[in-house]
C-alpha cells in the first residue's frame, strides 16, 4: 500500500511542500509542484481537507518539488479507485515529462506498463523479462 509520507497534518498543503523545498539545493516553488499535481486551487488546504488521492498528490509534490534525479513510487494506485489512481499517474507522468526526472513505477498493476519507456517485470524476485514500449500511453487512457 502506498504510504503518504507522513503528511503534517497542522501544516497546508502548501505548508507540507515549503517543509521540503526549504532543503533542497534548487526546488521548484512550491505553488508550481502543487499545480504540476493538479491541485493548485487546495494549496491551503489541511491534510484532514483533502481526499486520500489529494493527500497522496501532495505527497508526489512534496517529492517532485525538490528535483529529484530518480523518483521510486512503491504501489502508487494501490489503495485508489481508478480515477483517483489515473489523476496520480498523470502527476508522475507530468514530473517525469517536464522535470526529466527518472520515474520508476513498482506495481502489481500491469496495466499501467502501457506508459512506461521500459517495463522489467520480476519473477521470485529475479527479472523475468523486459522490454521498451515504443509509444507511451496517456495514463488518462489506462483502464484496470
Amino acid at each position: 500500500m502506498f504510504q503518504f509520507y507522513n503528511l503534517i497534518p497542522s501544516l497546508t498543503a502548501r505548508e507540507n511542500v515549503i517543509a521540503v523545498t526549504e532543503i533542497a539545493r534548487d526546488p521548484m516553488a512550491p505553488e508550481e509542484a502543487l499545480d504540476m499535481v493538479g491541485l493548485a486551487s487546495r494549496l491551503d488546504h489541511f491534510p484532514a481537507q483533502l481526499s486520500g488521492g489529494e493527500q497522496q498528490r501532495v505527497a508526489i509534490a512534496r517529492a517532485i518539488s525538490k528535483r529529484p534525479r530518480v523518483l521510486l513510487c512503491d504501489e502508487p494506485t494501490g489503495a485508489l479507485d481508478s480515477a483517483t489512481g489515473i489523476l496520480v499517474l498523470a502527476a508522475l507522468e507530468r514530473a517525469n515529462r517536464e522535470t526529466g526526472t527518472t520515474t520508476v513505477i513498482i506495481t502489481h498493476n500491469a496495466s499501467i506498463a502501457n506508459m512506461a519507456d521500459r517495463v522489467i517485470t520480476l519473477s521470485d524476485g529475479v527479472i523475468s523479462g523486459e522490454h521498451r514500449n515504443s509509444e507511451r500511453q496517456d495514463p488518462n487512457t489506462l483502464s484496470w
